[in-house]
C-alpha cells in the first residue's frame, strides 16, 4: 500500500502522508464528502476533486497490484520466473503492460504452435530463422513424423511457421511499439453494411468515414459504436490511411525490424518474410484492432460521463425560485394536462386535470380551471414541464394570464426529465399513497422550480436525462459518477433539517439512510428542530 500511496501522491502533487490518510479513512468506510468536510485536518485540506481522483487511482492501482501478484505466482509455479522477468513485471505501470509481459506464460488452450512443438518442429523453426541460407523444403524433410501427422515438407513448414508467429506475437516490447504507432497514425474506418443504407439512414454521415484513433471526439465515437451495435456500420482498423495499397507494409516492416529480418534473397528469406506477414495478418492485426477500439470506447465513455456529470451538476445547482406558492403543469395531449398546486414548503394544496387539446378541445374550461386555482391558492409561479405539447401549454397559460389580470403569477418552463420516473417510484408512492400516478409528476414539476436540488435528488440520477448517449456508456460507471455529483452538490449547498426529505438527508455526509428516516420520523412526531442539540435525541444519532 505504501507503493500505491507514493504513486498517487506523485501524480496529484501532494504529500504521501495525505494520501495515506485518505486511504485509511476510505478503508474505514468514510465517504468522499465526509472526508472533505470533516477530516480536513487529517488529509491536509484535500478537496472533493482531489479526493475523487485519489479514490479512482486507488481502485485502479489496487487492482493492478492484485493482478501483479497473481501473474508473479503463476509464472513462478511454471518455473519460468527469471530475475529479469520479475523486474519487468514489478516495473509495469499499467494493466496493459502487465498482460503483455504475461502473454507468453498465460495458460491457454492448445494452439497450432504448441501442437507443432509437441510434434518436434521447434528445432526446424529455429534452424530456418537463424540460418536463412538453408533451403526450407529440403530442411523440412528431416522433421517428418507420421505419428503427429507431419506427412510432408508443407506440414512441417506450416508447423514451424506457427511456432514463430506465436513467439513473435507474444513479445511485450513489439506489442508496445505497434500499439503506440497505430494509436498515433492509424485510422478507425467505418463503412455501411451492404443493404442497410435505408434502414440506417440516421448514420449516413458514417457510411464511408475515417478518422484518426487518437482524435475521435467522444460523441462521434459513441455514435460509431452505436451504429455497429445496431448492425448498420462495420468498423475496422486502417493502419496506413495515407496509402491506397500495401496498407500493411509499414507495420510489417516494424515487425521485421524487431525480429531482425531483412530480405536478401537467400533460400529461406521468402519463407521467413511470410512468417513476418502472417504474424501481423493472423496474430496481431485483429488483436490490436480490438484493443484500439476498446481504448477509443473507454476514453469516449469517460469523456461522455464527465459531460453528463457536469450537466447534472448544472441542473442540481440551478438557482431555486424559493418559498413561493407554485402551480406545476405536466403537459399531455390525450391524457390531458396534469395540474398540482403546492404551498411555500412544497405541501400539495390541490390537483386537477384539464383537457385543452385534441380530442376533447376543452380550452375555455381549462383556462377557467387554471385561473380559478391560481386565485384560490394565490399562486405566484407556474412551472411548465418541457415535454410533449409544452409550447401549446405555455401558450394556454399565457392566454389565461392575459385574460385574468388579477392573477399575478409568473410562468417558467422547467426541465421535466425524470418526472414520470419519480411518479411511478416507491418513494413517490410512500409520499403520495392516495394520489394518482399521473398527478405525482405535476407535483414534482412544481417543486423542482421551488428547489431543484431538493426535488431532483429523489430521482435516480441517470433518469434525469443528462446526455444524448447516456445509454451507450457503462451504466455502472455512469451511476457511480452521477451519484458522486449528487453527493457533492447536496453537501456543497447543505440542507434545511426542518424541511428536507429523507431522500435529501441521506445524501448528507455522515448520515445513513436509516438515520435520515429517523430524523424525518422524529420531526413528524415532535415538530421542527429548534436547535442542533435536539438532533441528538433522534434514535441512533448520539
Amino acid at each position: 500500500m505504501e507503493r500505491i500511496s507514493l504513486q498517487i501522491a506523485q501524480e496529484l502533487s501532494v504529500q504521501q502522508k495525505q494520501i495515506a490518510a485518505v486511504i485509511k479513512l476510505l478503508d474505514e468506510g468514510a465517504t468522499i464528502p465526509f472526508i472533505a468536510r470533516y477530516r480536513k485536518e487529517l488529509t491536509g485540506g484535500l478537496d472533493d476533486t482531489q479526493l475523487r481522483q485519489a479514490h479512482q487511482r486507488l481502485n485502479y492501482l489496487t487492482e493492478l497490484e492484485e493482478r501483479r501478484g497473481v501473474i508473479l505466482r503463476s509464472v513462478e509455479e511454471q518455473g519460468k520466473l527469471s530475475n529479469d522477468l520479475a523486474a519487468k513485471i514489478n516495473a509495469a505501470e499499467t494493466k496493459t503492460e502487465l498482460e503483455d509481459l504475461y502473454l507468453p506464460y498465460k495458460p491457454k488452450r492448445r494452439t497450432k504452435g504448441q501442437i507443432a512443438i509437441e510434434a518436434g518442429l521447434e528445432p526446424l523453426a529455429d534452424k530456418l530463422w537463424q540460418n536463412p541460407d538453408l533451403t526450407p523444403d529440403e530442411t523440412a524433410t528431416e522433421f517428418l513424423n507420421a505419428e503427429h501427422k507431419i506427412n510432408d515438407a508443407k506440414d512441417a513448414l506450416d508447423g514451424a511457421r506457427a511456432i514463430l508467429m506465436e513467439r513473435f506475437s507474444e513479445q511485450a516490447e513489439l506489442l508496445k511499439q505497434l500499439r503506440n504507432h497505430l494509436w498515433t497514425h492509424a485510422h478507425l474506418r467505418a463503412q455501411v453494411v451492404k443493404g442497410k443504407e435505408t434502414e440506417g439512414s440516421k448514420f449516413r454521415d458514417y457510411f464511408d468515414f475515417t478518422e484518426a484513433f487518437n482524435h475521435i471526439p467522444s460523441h462521434r465515437a459513441l455514435a460509431l459504436f452505436r451504429g455497429r451495435n445496431e448492425g448498420i456500420l462495420q468498423l475496422s482498423l486502417d493502419p496506413a490511411p495515407t496509402l491506397e495499397t500495401q496498407k500493411d507494409a509499414e507495420v510489417e516492416q516494424m515487425i521485421a525490424d524487431f525480429v531482425g529480418f531483412s530480405d536478401q534473397r537467400r533460400p529461406a528469406d521468402a519463407w521467413r518474410g511470410q512468417v513476418v506477414q502472417w504474424t501481423w495478418k493472423v496474430k496481431l492485426s485483429l488483436h490490436l484492432e480490438t484493443e484500439l477500439m476498446a481504448r477509443v470506447r473507454e476514453q469516449a465513455e469517460t469523456a461522455a460521463i464527465q459531460v453528463f456529470a457536469n450537466n447534472l451538476a448544472d441542473l442540481l445547482m440551478a438557482a431555486p425560485a424559493g418559498a413561493k406558492r407554485t402551480m406545476g403543469l405536466d403537459p399531455g395531449v390525450r391524457t390531458g394536462v396534469k395540474v398540482a398546486v403546492v404551498d411555500e414548503t412544497g405541501k400539495v394544496l390541490d390537483t386537477n386535470t384539464v383537457f385543452p387539446f385534441q380530442p376533447q378541445n376543452q380550452k375555455d374550461k381549462a383556462i377557467r380551471t387554471l385561473a380559478g386555482l391560481c386565485k384560490q391558492h394565490k399562486v405566484e409561479l407556474i412551472s411548465i414541464g418541457n415535454g410533449t405539447h409544452s409550447r401549446e401549454t405555455d401558450s394556454l397559460v399565457a392566454e389565461m394570464l392575459k385574460g385574468n389580470a388579477d392573477v399575478k403569477a409568473t410562468k417558467v418552463m422547467v426541465n421535466e426529465a425524470g418526472a414520470s420516473v419519480y411518479s411511478a417510484s416507491e418513494l413517490a408512492a410512500q409520499e403520495f399513497p392516495e394520489m394518482d400516478v399521473a398527478l405525482r409528476g405535476a407535483v414534482s414539476i412544481a417543486r423542482r422550480l421551488q428547489d431543484p436540488l431538493a426535488e431532483l435528488v429523489k430521482i435516480e440520477p441517470k433518469s434525469i436525462g443528462v446526455g444524448q448517449y447516456q445509454h451507450d456508456v457503462s451504466q455502472a460507471q455512469l451511476a457511480q459518477s452521477l451519484d458522486a455529483v449528487v453527493e457533492d452538490c447536496v453537501n456543497a449547498v447543505g440542507v434545511d433539517v426542518n424541511r428536507a426529505s429523507a431522500a435529501l438527508l441521506q445524501r448528507v455526509a455522515g448520515l445513513s439512510k436509516t438515520l435520515a428516516k429517523n430524523i424525518v420520523e422524529f420531526r413528524d412526531m415532535h415538530g421542527a428542530f429548534s436547535s442542533r442539540k435536539i438532533l441528538m435525541d433522534v434514535p441512533r444519532m448520539g
